[in-house]
C-alpha cells in the first residue's frame, strides 16, 4: 500500500506540474497562435501559477470532509477537460478562462499529493518522489518537444496534457481517500497548527519555506540572463542547465531512495550552505566553467533541500491542513522571488544586489529550519 501510494504521488505530480515545465517552450506558440505580446503571454503563465497556489484557500474548507479519491477523479476530469478547451478556444480571454479553471483543479489535486506525502511512512521519501518525478517529466518533455511539437500549434500541446491527464486517472485506485477523515483530531480552526505543540516553530517554518522559494524561483528566473550578460553563448548555455537539470535529478533520487534519516538535519545545513556558496558564485559576471559550477551546485543541492525541508515541516504539524498552507508559502514564494528580482535588477541596472539579496533569503531560511527541526532520531 505504501509503494502504491509512491506511485500515485510520482504519476500525479509530473503531469500536473509538466506546463510549468515547458512554459519556456509553450509561450512562443501561445504568442504566435493568438498574436500575444509579452505581457500577454507572461499573463497566463501568471494565471497558471497564481491558481496552483489559491486553490489552497478553498482547499481548506473541503480537505479534511471529503473523499480525497473522489476530488481527485472530479478535478482529473476537469483538468482534461479544461485542457481540450484550450485547445479550442480562439480568443485569448476564452484562453486565460481555461487555463484559470484548468489550473484551480490541477491545484487542488496538488494539495492533495502534498498531504498524502506528508502523512506517508517515511514523508522524505514520499517529497523525494514527488520532486524527482517532475524533473524526470520535465527533462524528457524538453528533450522531446522540439522534435514531436515542433512543426504544431498550441493546441496539440494541450491536446497532449489533456492525455497524460487521463492516463493519471487509473492511479487513483492507489488513493486511500479517508486518509485525513480518520485523523480528525482537530478542528477546523485548529487544521493548520501542529498538534500539541506552540505554533511558533510551525510558523518560522513556514517562513522558511516561503523564503527557500523566494531565493530558489528569483535566481532561477534570471540564471541563464546573468550568464548571457557574461557573454556567455546560449548553446552553452542550454548546454550547462541541462546538464544542472540531471544533477538535480540524481540528488531528487537519492533523497527518494534514503528517505527519512537521522542525518536529515545535516543534509539540510549541507544543502543550503552549498545553495549559498552557488548563488555568490554568480556574482560579477562569471565566465562559464564558474557559471557551469554555479548551476550545477544550484540545482542539486536545492532539490536535495527540498523534500527533508517539506517532511520537517510535516515533524512540525499533524493537522490535516499543515501541507495545505506549505503549499501556499509555495506559491507565494514562487510568485514573489522573480517580482523582487527583477525589481531589483531594475532598479540597480544589474545582477549583484538581486543575488546577495537571495543569497541573505537563503542564509535566513536554512537558519530558521535548524532552528525548528525536531531534535529527534528520524526513523
Amino acid at each position: 500500500m505504501r509503494f502504491s501510494a509512491l506511485i500515485f504521488i510520482a504519476a500525479y505530480s509530473a503531469v500536473l506540474n509538466a506546463l510549468m515545465l515547458i512554459a519556456p517552450v509553450i509561450s512562443g506558440k501561445l504568442a504566435e497562435d493568438f498574436g500575444l505580446g509579452p505581457a500577454q503571454t507572461g499573463a497566463i503563465f501568471s494565471v497558471e501559477l497564481g491558481c496552483f497556489s489559491l486553490a489552497t484557500i478553498p482547499a481548506y474548507l473541503w480537505l479534511r470532509r471529503l473523499n480525497l479519491r473522489q476530488v481527485t477523479i472530479v478535478c482529473t476530469v476537469i483538468v482534461i477537460v479544461g485542457n481540450i478547451v484550450s485547445g479550442f478556444v480562439g480568443t485569448y480571454s476564452a484562453l486565460l478562462l481555461a487555463r484559470l479553471v484548468t489550473s484551480l483543479a490541477a491545484g487542488s489535486i496538488v494539495v492533495i499529493l502534498l498531504s498524502r506525502s506528508g502523512k506517508a511512512h517515511n514523508p522524505s521519501r514520499a517529497f523525494g518522489v514527488f520532486v524527482v518525478s517532475q524533473l524526470v517529466m520535465g527533462a524528457l518533455i524538453l528533450a522531446v518537444f522540439p522534435t514531436v511539437f515542433a512543426e504544431v500549434g498550441s493546441s496539440a500541446v494541450y491536446w497532449s496534457l489533456a492525455g497524460l491527464a487521463l492516463l493519471c486517472l487509473p492511479a487513483t485506485a492507489l488513493l486511500d481517500g479517508e486518509f485525513l477523515r480518520r485523523d480528525r483530531g482537530q478542528g477546523p480552526a485548529d487544521a493548520a497548527r501542529p498538534s500539541g505543540r506552540s505554533v511558533l516553530p510551525f510558523v518560522l517554518g513556514l517562513g522558511a519555506v516561503l523564503l527557500f522559494y523566494v531565493a530558489l524561483s528569483g535566481v532561477w528566473t534570471f540564471m541563464a540572463a546573468v550568464a548571457d550578460v557574461a557573454g556567455t553563448s546560449p548553446d552553452a548555455v542550454s548546454r550547462t542547465l541541462s546538464v544542472a537539470t540531471l544533477a538535480g535529478i540524481a540528488s531528487a533520487l537519492f533523497a527518494s531512495l534514503r528517505g527519512d534519516t537521522p542525518r536529515r538535519r545535516l543534509y539540510l545545513a549541507v544543502g543550503y550552505l552549498g545553495m549559498a556558496v552557488s548563488v555568490l558564485l554568480l556574482v560579477g559576471a562569471p565566465g562559464l566553467w564558474r557559471f557551469a559550477v554555479a548551476a550545477v551546485v544550484f540545482k542539486f543541492v536545492w532539490t536535495l533541500i527540498l523534500p527533508y525541508l517539506l517532511s520537517t515541516l510535516a515533524d512540525l504539524g499533524s493537522g490535516g491542513q499543515v501541507m495545505n498552507t506549505t503549499n501556499l508559502m509555495i506559491g507565494s514564494g514562487l510568485a514573489l522571488g522573480p517580482l523582487i528580482s527583477g525589481s531589483l535588477i531594475e532598479s540597480t541596472g544589474g545582477f549583484g544586489a538581486m543575488l546577495l539579496v537571495s543569497t541573505v533569503g537563503v542564509i535566513v531560511s536554512g537558519l530558521l529550519v535548524m532552528v525548528v527541526h525536531p531534535r529527534r532520531a528520524d526513523t
